[in-house]
């Protein structure tokens, strides 16, 4: 340091925030870590100005946590969620930034409007919906509907297999609804 000099503390909310694709630790969740998507396999955006922001959909990845963040990491997969959960501990990792559209739900309107959340697990092995996975994912799903002002009802966070023209069945037949319908609306 220079004899005299003052350091000076910026608060982090005054930063600059990193632009869509930057490997940054910039997070829209606080109790998020951030793991990037790689910029191939989302659309850089300004949510909610360029596109508004009113569903949140609900997966489950047919494979583990660890298994899904090189696949997002993986600009030839061209695919990704904003946030993935771990089942054992309710890890919560971001992907790709909120304002972005990550390409989770296979229908562009959808993807375009909505904030996609992964879940490790499989759609017929429910003791991967644990509790802490349950709760850590109401309280985030929670936060983002209170950002965007999306209702906190099962017309607005829907499952994947929800999606028009989707081939998919998750979060499948053990996702417990009204569990977290009401843990998210506990927060």
């Amino acid at each position: 340091m220079l004899k005299g000099a003052t350091l000076i503390a910026i608060p982090y909310a005054l930063l600059p925030s990193p632009r869509a694709g930057a490997q940054s630790a910039a997070i829209d969740y606080t109790h998020a870590g951030w793991e990037p998507a790689s910029p191939a396999s989302y659309t850089a955006a300004e949510r909610p100005t360029s596109h508004s922001v009113d569903l949140v959909i609900i997966h489950v990845t047919q494979t583990t946590y660890r298994n899904t963040l090189p696949v997002f990491w993986n600009p030839a997969k061209q695919v990704s969620a904003h946030y993935v959960l771990r089942s054992a501990d309710g890890r919560v990792t971001q992907c790709v930034r909120e304002r972005d559209i990550a390409w989770h739900a296979g229908n562009w309107d959808y993807n375009a409007r909505s904030i996609g959340i992964e879940h490790e697990g499989w759609v017929d092995r429910p003791e991967y919906f644990t509790g802490a996975m349950y709760e850590q994912s109401a309280a985030l799903t929670a936060a983002i509907c209170e950002k965007y002002g999306i209702p906190k009802d099962r017309a607005h966070i829907i499952g994947h297999h929800e999606v028009p023209g989707t081939d998919h069945t998750d979060p499948g037949p053990h996702w417990d609804w009204a569990r977290y319908i009401r843990l998210v609306n506990a927060v």
